[in-house]
């Protein structure tokens, strides 16, 4: 997918490298899936976050732009810069999320994911449309080359069509070489362009109406071939 960068949005550092960009998050999907098989119930959310870090330092990666998050139970619900309740522990029947942001060398990655523990209908059908939005709002911009509002306008139609609230206080974000922050610091969901592939993280989080739980799944947006 070819687009014309905007300079404002839209550049990089002088490290970036698409090589660079795909390892690290190549690195961050494994070492999600890492941390997560390593949450049992009985866990406490806190216990979790720092299995979570080490596991990132053990995989060569650096605590990087924004805190290592673990999620549990009710805690799924709060935006990121909102502190967990702490002590909560997984229980049997529970849902929880990561949200990691490390950086390989010079690269950043970000992802994030949900799970389920025990069978808890309403649960796994919140993890999995969480991650089914996400690739359903990607395959809108690969098709329709839609702008980063127009996105987000469209994925709020289709969470709620599902039976979700989509959280807009976590509205997508710039990636690059690091920092990020130095280059652009404007949400995907303000940006009046189609957002170029592998400059921007696409952030979905559904809220349960009834304020129960919620759940969420993040990668950055790339075209199909980086998806199996």
């Amino acid at each position: 997918m070819t687009m014309t960068p905007s300079p404002a949005s839209e550049r990089v550092g002088p490290a970036f490298s698409v090589d660079g960009m795909l390892q690290a998050r190549h690195k961050t999907r494994q070492a999600i899936a890492d941390i997560a098989a390593r949450i049992l119930p009985g866990m406490i959310e806190e216990d979790a976050v720092a299995l979570a870090k080490q596991t990132l330092i053990d995989a060569g990666m650096a605590l990087s732009w924004h805190p290592t998050r673990v999620r549990f139970g009710a805690n799924t619900l709060k935006s990121m810069r909102q502190p967990s309740a702490p002590g909560v522990v997984l229980g049997e029947d529970d849902i929880f999320f990561l949200d990691i942001a490390p950086r390989l060398d010079a690269w950043e990655g970000d992802g994030g994911k949900s799970y389920t523990v025990g069978g808890n209908a309403d649960h796994a059908r919140c993890a999995r449309d969480a991650e089914a939005l996400f690739h359903d709002v990607r395959g809108t911009w690969l098709r329709d080359r839609l702008s980063g509002q127009a996105l987000y306008a469209y994925a709020d139609r289709q969470a709620r069509a599902m039976g979700w609230e989509l959280n807009f206080e976590l509205p997508g974000h710039r990636v690059s070489d690091f920092p990020h922050a130095a280059i652009h610091t404007g949400s995907l969901a303000d940006l009046d362009i189609p957002p170029s592939e592998m400059r921007w993280i696409l952030e979905i989080h559904l809220r349960d109406p009834r304020g129960r739980f919620g759940a969420f799944f993040e990668d950055m947006l790339l075209s199909d071939a980086h998806y199996g």
